[in-house]
């Protein structure tokens, strides 16, 4: 039976790993780069460790249970950040532009601030519901 905190752990660890594999992705590329280096590229890494592994880690710990569009939408919202981050390093690497670079923070941005409206609303949602249970008890009571 997997538990919520099992499935969080599970996240995490898949972007921690994934931080690792950008790690080492970036470090093999700047090797074979011509002393051509790019911040975009090098710290890549960077997004899929402090978006992913360490908010569900936090998770892990105090045992949150947000649902499953909020994680489709904030594991989507990484990987339009990693992978824009990524393919623009490539291109300031090669010395080139391109304007469809803009593409992936507008979407990580989107799908960032719907994943945070999603769990925003939810919890806003159970507080209504716990006040009024607390209601229902409190006037049952006297």
């Amino acid at each position: 039976m997997c538990t919520s905190a099992d499935k969080f752990l599970k996240h995490a660890l898949g972007h921690l790993f994934a931080s690792i594999g950008l790690a080492v992705f970036g470090a093999v590329y700047e090797c074979f780069s011509h002393e051509v280096y790019s911040y975009y590229m090098i710290y890549a890494f960077a997004i899929p460790l402090c978006m992913g592994a360490l908010p569900y880690s936090i998770m892990t710990l105090k045992w949150k249970k947000p649902d499953g569009i909020f994680l489709n939408l904030w594991n989507s919202a990484i990987a339009a950040f990693t992978t824009g981050s990524i393919f623009y390093g490539i291109l300031a690497i090669y010395g080139t532009t391109n304007q469809l670079v803009i593409v992936y923070p507008i979407t990580g941005g989107i799908l960032t601030l719907t994943a945070l409206c999603r769990i925003i609303r939810k919890s806003v949602k159970n507080r209504k519901k716990a006040v009024s249970i607390h209601k229902k008890f409190t006037n049952n009571c006297y």
